[in-house]
C-alpha cells in the first residue's frame, strides 16, 4: 500500500507543492491480531502508531504507543484507593481494565479515528491534529486507506517549501525593502516602522506599543525571501512614556558612552 498524498492549500507556495509527503509503504495491522504483534511491528519499523484494518483492508481503528503505557504486563495499569474507585462509574473502570489487560488489537485500539481525504488542505490537516491532539491521520480514498500523514511528514514538507523559497529568492526583482513593507502591510497588528535593506541585511527602525511586536516583526522580515540577517533598532514606548531599547541597541548605546 502506497501513501500518495497531494497537499492542497488556498494560500502561498503550499498550494503548488503537489508533493508526496509520504511515499513509503503504509504498515497496518489486522484487527484480529494480537497486541504483541502490533508492538513487534512498531518496534521493527520504528514507528509510533499503526492503522488497524479489517479483512477487506477497511480502516477500523488506530493503535499507538500511548495505548501501551498502562499495561498489565509491565504493571503500569491504574491503581486507585478503594474509596476513589467507589466514586468512579463501573463502566469506566471496566473499560480501563479491558484496555490494560486485553490481548487483541480490537480491545485496545481507538475506533472510528479521525481521517482525511487525498485532496484535503494543509490547513485542514493541521487543524485536526491541533484540535484533537493527534500525531497522525490516515488518508482515505473511497473509504479505503491509501496512506497516512504524520507530524513528521508536515516537517518534511515545510523543509522542502523553505528550500524552494530560498532557491527562488534570487529570481525576484522587487527590492527586499518593498517586499517587507508589503508583508507588514498585510498584518493587522504591525505598526508603521522604517525598513532599510542592503545585500540581504535588513534594519528595522521605529517605535512599538507592545514589546511582543518586536519578535513578530523580526520573524516577518526573516520570512521574506532574500533576507539574510535582521538588525533590531526598534524602541518600545511604555505606558509611562519611557523608551525601552532592544538589547542590540542597548549595547550600541553603552559603547558610545550615552
Amino acid at each position: 500500500m502506497t501513501a500518495i498524498i497531494r497537499f492542497n492549500s488556498h494560500s502561498s507556495e503550499a498550494a503548488h507543492a503537489g508533493q508526496r509527503c509520504n511515499d513509503n509503504e503504509v504498515i497496518s495491522v489486522p484487527v484480529h491480531e494480537t497486541v504483541l504483534k502490533a508492538v513487534q511491528l512498531m518496534l521493527e519499523n520504528r514507528i509510533s502508531g499503526l492503522p488497524v484494518v479489517d479483512a477487506t483492508e477497511k480502516l477500523v481503528g488506530v493503535v499507538t504507543e500511548g495505548d501501551f503505557l498502562r499495561r498489565s504486563e509491565i504493571e503500569t495499569q491504574r491503581h486507585r484507593p478503594k474509596w476513589l474507585e467507589f466514586l468512579i462509574e463501573p463502566g469506566r473502570l471496566a473499560a480501563e481494565y479491558a484496555h490494560a489487560c486485553g490481548k487483541k488489537i480490537h480491545e485496545v485500539m481507538t475506533s472510528n479515528p479521525f481521517t482525511i481525504g487525498e485532496d484535503d488542505s494543509l490547513e485542514t490537516i493541521v487543524e485536526l491534529m491541533e484540535r484533537h491532539r493527534i500525531k497522525r491521520l490516515p488518508v482515505l480514498r473511497d473509504g479505503r486507506m491509501v496512506g497516512i500523514v504524520s507530524r513528521a511528514d508536515l516537517m518534511h514538507a515545510m523543509a522542502k517549501l523553505a528550500l524552494g523559497r530560498q532557491a527562488s529568492a534570487d529570481d525576484e526583482n522587487s527590492p527586499i525593502r518593498d517586499r517587507i513593507l508589503a508583508a507588514l502591510g498585510k498584518l493587522p497588528w504591525a505598526p508603521r516602522i522604517g525598513v532599510m535593506a542592503r545585500d540581504g541585511v535588513v534594519e528595522l527602525w521605529g517605535t512599538l506599543s507592545d514589546e511582543r511586536q518586536r519578535q513578530a516583526l523580526i520573524v516577518a522580515a526573516e520570512n521574506v525571501s532574500g533576507v539574510k540577517e535582521v538588525h533590531d533598532h526598534l524602541v518600545w514606548v511604555g505606558l509611562s512614556g519611557v523608551d525601552f531599547l532592544s538589547a542590540e541597541n542597548e549595547g550600541k548605546t553603552e559603547a558610545r558612552g550615552i
